[in-house]
């Protein structure tokens, strides 16, 4: 296949992939309004978990491989590309500034930038094992067990009301209706994305263009496209909430559930000089988008110009690095 061919192809994924977010978010608000919980609580957990499916497929498929520096790659560059590129572009195309919910920011906020240095110290020696890879498996069930603790809390406290209209159930079918359309446009995001990930390393492999370079930026962009576009959409529609929990939530879960599963599937073992590149600007432009959220609580245009400036000075260093 040539070069022009490959081009198209990534065209076509392109149109496909914000053609299926466009029914991935609305199925995610309505799914949260027939339900009754947060929006920021479907993004952090159901979003989340169905847009890192791509990174997920990747990231384990290549520790199983023996492409350790794809694996793990592609989990960092992700957690980069989120905090600095869905997050930026979610605040610059959003109408008005995403109001930031300060208890969530509080408590997930911080867990995100704790286990993003917890799992930097894991791995300063290089080395993934699998017993650091269950421990982080093992604090993700943790996690969502609280999460799920803190809504049912949520409920137990919320003011019930008493009148006929809100004792009406949704039809089972509207339910049913809302599952299928969301599964199938998460499937056509999942298909999209992997066919510009597929194109997007093809691409880079004519030009010659080294593996750490590849998983740090084709391919973490690539499997991150569900969030970039999911976000955007979301911002689009005025719905801030799903884009900020998606992509906090995504955040964790590359860490926690995608490094952790590729431990266990193979563990991973890159070169230190791979290792003090990539985690200390996951944990710089991880901290700078959530210290942007909390400067009066919502993320506007000047704070995703930044973090995209931020985000072109992290592309430029890997380049001269490792090019």
């Amino acid at each position: 296949m040539n070069l022009y061919l490959y081009i198209l192809i990534l065209i076509i994924a392109f149109f496909i992939l914000s053609k299926s977010a466009d029914y991935f978010v609305s199925c995610a608000v309505n799914l949260a309004e027939i339900f009754k919980v947060p929006k920021l609580f479907i993004g952090i957990v159901l979003v989340a978990f169905a847009t890192t499916a791509p990174e997920f497929a990747v990231s384990v498929h290549s520790a199983y491989l023996g492409h350790p520096e794809i694996a793990l790659g592609n989990a960092v560059g992700s957690v980069i590309c989120n905090s600095a590129l869905a997050m930026a572009l979610a605040a610059i195309f959003s109408i008005s500034p995403i109001a930031i919910d300060r208890r969530y920011l509080l408590i997930v906020g911080t867990f995100l930038l704790s286990i993003g240095v917890g799992s930097y110290f894991l791995s300063f020696d290089g080395l993934f094992s699998r017993g650091e890879g269950l421990s982080l498996v093992i604090i993700l069930f943790f996690y969502i067990l609280f999460i799920f603790l803190s809504e049912l809390k949520r409920r137990k406290g919320a003011t019930q009301k008493a009148d006929d209209q809100s004792q009406q159930r949704t039809p089972f079918y509207t339910i049913g209706k809302q599952l299928i359309i969301f599964i199938l446009a998460l499937g056509g995001v999942i298909f999209s994305s992997r066919l510009v990930v597929w194109s997007s390393i093809n691409i880079a492999r004519i030009f010659a263009v080294p593996e750490t370079i590849i998983a740090l930026s084709a391919i973490a962009v690539g499997t991150s496209l569900p969030e970039i576009s999911t976000c955007i959409t979301a911002a689009l529609k005025k719905q801030g909430d799903i884009a900020v929990g998606d992509i906090i939530g995504a955040n964790i879960l590359n860490i926690l559930w995608i490094i952790g599963v590729s431990t266990l599937v193979n563990p991973i073992e890159v070169e230190k000089g791979f290792i003090h590149f990539a985690f200390p600007w996951m944990l710089l432009i991880t901290a700078t988008m959530l210290i942007s959220m909390r400067i009066k609580y919502q993320i506007g245009r000047p704070k995703g110009f930044i973090l995209i400036a931020l985000y072109a000075v992290y592309l430029f260093m890997m380049v001269k690095i490792f090019y």
